[in-house]
């Protein structure tokens, strides 16, 4: 018998199952203003040479940002939109602290390579200063298995990609697993691009476990 249309089928339909999310929030403008200014001034604060880095060139800060009253905004926060991806999750434990928070500003040129954050459960970027040519970060497949076959498509879609390049703005707060593999680009804009990157994880775990296992004093080239 010859199938005619769809009479063969009597219903269909697609489970997504195992997805891996990125919540992208953008913070009010008047808040984000507030916020990227004491940022901005506690860093040059840091390091006054900041305004000098060289075309490639990224620096970054120690790791313990977020224990400085000029982030207690920011991490505000970041603690409430990890308590709204906790609660999207169904997670049952809610007990999580910032285990280590950095600035990240970059020159024309300046990229990070393809990495992840071991030991929590989230991480994420906050964006203090972007402009057009760096504006972006990239996120990878994190399924190591899915590159064994890469079958043709007509469309590219985030569920056929192997890499998906997401765009921010100047106040934009990024929060994805912990797990997801991540990169950025080279710059192409001659304003700098200021981040501020940070990992989150239950607080029964963050004793010994979950600080970010680099020096950002021998590592200043790396997120």
């Amino acid at each position: 018998m010859a199938l005619k249309d769809d009479s063969w089928l009597d219903e269909s339909d697609v489970l997504s199952l195992f997805p891996t999310l990125v919540w992208r929030l953008q913070l009010a403008p008047d808040l984000s203003e507030q916020i990227n200014g004491a940022i901005v001034d506690s860093l040059r604060v840091m390091n006054p040479g900041l305004t000098e880095l060289a075309a490639g060139e990224t620096w970054q800060s120690e790791h313990q940002l977020h224990e400085l009253e000029a982030f207690c905004e920011l991490l505000c926060c970041i603690e409430r939109g990890a308590g709204m991806v906790l609660k999207f999750l169904k997670v049952g434990h809610d007990a999580v602290e910032v285990t280590g928070c950095w600035a990240n500003v970059g020159a024309r040129g300046a990229s990070h390579a393809v990495h992840s954050h071991p030991n929590n459960f989230l991480s994420g970027v906050y964006y203090v200063q972007t402009s057009p040519g760096a504006d972006t970060i990239n996120f990878h497949d994190p399924r190591p298995q899915a590159s064994v076959l890469r079958a043709p498509v007509t469309e590219l879609t985030g569920q056929n990609m192997d890499q998906v390049v997401v765009n921010v703005a100047s106040g934009t707060l990024l929060i994805f697993p912990s797990y997801l593999p991540h990169s950025v680009s080279p710059s192409a804009s001659d304003g700098q691009r200021t981040s501020i990157s940070f990992n989150i994880m239950f607080s029964s775990f963050t004793e010994k476990l979950s600080k970010p296992m680099w020096d950002a004093r021998a590592r200043s080239s790396e997120d």
